[in-house]
């Protein structure tokens, strides 16, 4: 993987927390998103971490041209929680946002969540998300209350906690579920109402799979 972070201390304390996890290789460190894509073409990583505030190219903008030439999923991080920098990662193509308040274990869940395929949002954006979606669903108010129809009895028990900002545990606690299952319904939901999109739009490169996003979880090898 690479990662890409215009402050060399933090750079080098992420590269220590990811190089020191299982199956886990950093193969590239850069320190503006020209040197991020740069060594992307030229590594191929599975994972790319890029921060949004980065000189020369910003990590929303090297994001963009790293998905658009299917060179690897980027994962973004960042310590503000903007709503500017959440949808801007997203509709890049970013394959997950996170926190910089996260600590190493959910940072290398992230990541191998982002390298196995699926997608990652930080808990503390969610609620935002769905709150666009409902705003901003293609077509009408009809087409929001279709796939929100689409959701199982139990999906709508927990979207309901997700509007009330409850992180995976909190919610497993409320509806007595183990907190596996919680995130199961989590990635679900945020599949069917689309909040996943991965279309990096027309005459871009080769799209890679992704499934749903999930909040949080760990897969294989990065």
């Amino acid at each position: 993987m690479v990662v890409a972070d215009d402050q060399p201390a933090v750079r080098a304390g992420l590269t220590l927390i990811l190089a020191g996890a299982p199956g886990v290789e950093v193969v590239g460190e850069a320190g503006d998103g020209d040197e991020a894509v740069r060594l992307c073409r030229e590594l191929r990583p599975d994972v790319a971490v890029l921060d949004i505030r980065m000189p020369r190219r910003d990590g929303i903008s090297a994001t963009r041209a790293i998905v658009a030439e299917g060179l690897a999923d980027v994962l973004v991080l960042t310590t503000f929680d903007l709503d500017e920098y959440v949808f801007g990662a997203l509709r890049a193509g970013a394959a997950g946002f996170l926190l910089k308040d996260t600590d190493a274990a959910g940072l290398v869940a992230a990541v191998r969540t982002v390298a196995r395929g699926d997608g990652f949002i930080a808990p503390a954006v969610t609620r935002r998300l769905i709150a666009a979606f409902a705003a901003t669903a293609p077509g009408s108010s009809a087409a929001t209350r279709a796939a929100l129809d689409g959701l199982t009895p139990r999906e709508r028990d927990v979207l309901a906690c997700l509007g009330l900002g409850l992180s995976n545990q909190q919610i497993a606690d409320r509806l007595a579920m183990a907190e596996s299952t919680t995130k199961t319904h989590v990635s679900r939901i945020l599949a069917k109402l689309d909040l996943r999109s991965r279309d990096p739009g027309p005459g871009a490169g080769p799209a890679r799979p992704r499934s749903a996003a999930v909040i949080p979880g760990h897969g294989g090898p990065a």
